[in-house]
């Protein structure tokens, strides 16, 4: 049986693609590394947890020893690597610990392939998944493509763009066999509510205000994350070594008109009079280093590997919106903290 290794397993995005390669691979096991911090939710993959092909172990991508111990126990095959501090706001209170994570943690797993693999590396793949933000700020016309050149203006960009440099450099100088993907904004089930779109679902429901950055002006390339899910499988089963692929929706918008809609929808299915959730929208101070417009060209993995979208933004936010609504108490227990004691219940004993 092959082994491959999901780091961040257990976030928004990870467990999205754990749960695509439990179901679709059960002839390799799936090994879903977590260290649980506020993002890990167990909880999301809850019906897969108990699957043949599925093992699950909490630790931490800074801790070099233990990753090296895992992969001399797993022998992994290959490595889908998700963990990262994803939060702008975050980065910005706390730079320190987004370098460890996303650099240093990074940093300890290409260490760890490399030991293991010893050369030889035919049939293995160390796959980084990383962010459209390494790219900058575009203004009002152009994509980023896989050659634009790299200008992060936050700590959470510029330690993303440091970790991709690291893999490619592990690439040029040990032979170590890499891919990496560039995606844009995701949304969709099981996201962090700290993130735009599950945040605002749930202020509108609670008639909490939404803090609005600046004017809202600043755009942003919006992904459904299963079909992003299905590029990381196309990627890494039919990616060329050595390369990277830009992961787009083709779908852009401008904050405001996309809180917008998320107001328009909310008063529908709530039976709310149209237009009495867009008297929630407040106007905030912006977040300093704002990048104004995010958006990706997918072309060259379209041409060459034939993955697109399967879903537009108007029927992929509906889906989105109804499964927020229809599962509220993953809701709950989120904002509460309570999810983080799903651990203690359903490891502890194993």
């Amino acid at each position: 049986m092959k082994k491959l290794l999901i780091t961040g397993g257990a976030g928004f995005i990870g467990s999205h693609v754990v749960r695509l390669f439990v179901n679709k691979y059960p002839d390799c096991l799936i090994v879903n590394l977590d260290k649980l911090t506020y993002a890990g939710n167990l909880a999301n993959l809850k019906d897969v947890e108990n699957k043949p092909n599925y093992e699950f172990v909490k630790g931490d991508i800074v801790d070099g020893d233990f990753i090296l111990k895992l992969f001399e126990q797993h022998r992994f095959d290959g490595v889908i690597h998700l963990a990262a501090e994803s939060h702008v706001d975050r980065s910005i209170s706390n730079p320190t610990e987004f370098v460890f994570t996303n650099v240093i943690g990074t940093v300890n797993l290409l260490n760890a392939a490399r030991a293991i693999w010893k050369g030889n590396t035919k049939d293995k793949l160390f796959y980084h998944v990383s962010t459209d933000e390494v790219y900058g700020s575009l203004g009002n016309e152009g994509m980023f493509t896989e050659t634009t050149a790299y200008d992060p203006h936050s700590p959470y960009s510029a330690s993303k763009a440091s970790s991709d440099h690291f893999v490619r450099a592990y690439h040029d100088t040990f032979g170590l066999p890499v891919v990496i993907s560039n995606c844009s904004n995701n949304y969709g089930s099981f996201q962090f509510p700290e993130k735009l779109i599950p945040l605002f679902i749930n202020n509108i429901k609670n008639n909490k205000p939404l803090p609005v950055y600046g004017k809202g002006e600043n755009v942003r390339d919006w992904l459904w994350v299963e079909d992003h899910a299905r590029a990381i499988d196309v990627i890494f089963h039919k990616g060329t070594k050595g390369e990277t692929y830009n992961i787009g929706g083709h779908n852009e918008w401008k904050n405001i008109d996309l809180i917008k809609v998320l107001c328009t929808i909310m008063d529908r299915k709530l039976g709310r009079k149209e237009g009495t959730s867009e008297k929630l929208i407040t106007y905030v101070t912006d977040r300093a280093g704002h990048d104004l417009r995010y958006a990706i060209d997918s072309g060259k993995l379209q041409k060459e590997l034939g993955w697109v979208p399967s879903l537009q933004f108007e029927e992929g936010i509906e889906k989105t919106i109804e499964w927020y609504l229809e599962n509220e108490e993953w809701l709950k227990q989120v904002t509460s903290g309570k999810y983080q004691k799903y651990y203690e219940n359903m490891y502890k004993n194993r």
